[in-house]
């Protein structure tokens, strides 16, 4: 089932057109990472995905009864949220606001933050100030407070940037597992390789033109061969690849 359909979609901002003709559906259980150059439209198409965007004319559709208040969101890290004076768990709660207005948390949504904070493995931290965490343990904290607000979907933007190898490659198997899980995800990000290696399917946005599809077919293609060794690792080619990231 496509959880997103989006049907000749231009989008931009200030009357500015950043993406046109876009035709694509997102079934339920992918894991797409959207990569492109600097100014390529990521984060134009993400910001409507949101709903903090309009489209400038097409439609995006959700289906499986999925709302945009809905869907998890993890920006990029700011300096802001590294010096976030609370608690984990206080940080992790505050997500499940998305969804019901009120001051007070109900006895579900504790429960909700708690399997999230383990679904994580930041449960044993949940009483540490926030700010006193390393930049892994931070990123972890604000993906659980993401997965509060969802069952259904994510939208990731880079969330290893800043991280070091160690932190990059378990945020990536946690969010592979979180996939594996029946969580929809939808990344942003410049590491083309880390992209191809992980995701399912990719969208590469590039001036006047877009490619979507597996990460397989991505590596056959015109534009996933001039971003990429053109050797391919899978099965059916048996060989090595090497790629970088995109500036």
């Amino acid at each position: 089932m496509a959880l997103i359909e989006i049907k000749n979609a231009s989008m931009g901002y200030e009357g500015k057109i950043v993406l046109s003709d876009i035709n694509l559906k997102i079934n339920e259980g992918d894991y797409v990472c959207i990569v492109g150059e600097n100014g390529s439209g990521k984060t134009t198409l993400m910001k409507c995905l949101l709903g903090l965007l309009s489209v400038q004319s097409g439609s995006i559709s959700y289906g499986d009864g999925l709302k945009q208040s809905e869907i998890g969101y993890l920006p990029q890290q700011t300096v802001l949220q590294k010096d976030f004076p609370a608690s984990v768990s206080e940080v992790v709660l505050s997500g499940c606001l998305n969804k019901k207005h009120t001051l007070f948390y109900s006895k579900e949504q504790k429960e909700t933050a708690a399997k999230n904070m383990e679904l994580t493995g930041i449960y044993p931290l949940r009483k540490k100030c926030f700010r006193e965490l390393s930049g892994g343990q931070r990123q972890r904290v604000l993906l659980a407070r993401a997965l509060c607000a969802t069952h259904k979907l994510l939208i990731l933007d880079e969330p290893v940037t800043g991280l070091d190898p160690k932190a990059s490659a378990d945020m990536y198997a946690l969010i592979k597992n979180l996939n594996k899980n029946d969580i929809t995800i939808i990344m942003v990000s410049h590491d083309i390789t880390a992209s191809v290696n992980n995701a399912s399917k990719i969208l590469h946005l590039s001036k006047n033109t877009y490619f979507y599809g597996t990460a397989h077919q991505y590596l056959h293609s015109d534009i996933g061969r001039k971003f990429m060794i053109t050797d391919c690792p899978c099965d059916d080619c048996r060989h090595n690849h090497r790629g970088g990231a995109l500036q």
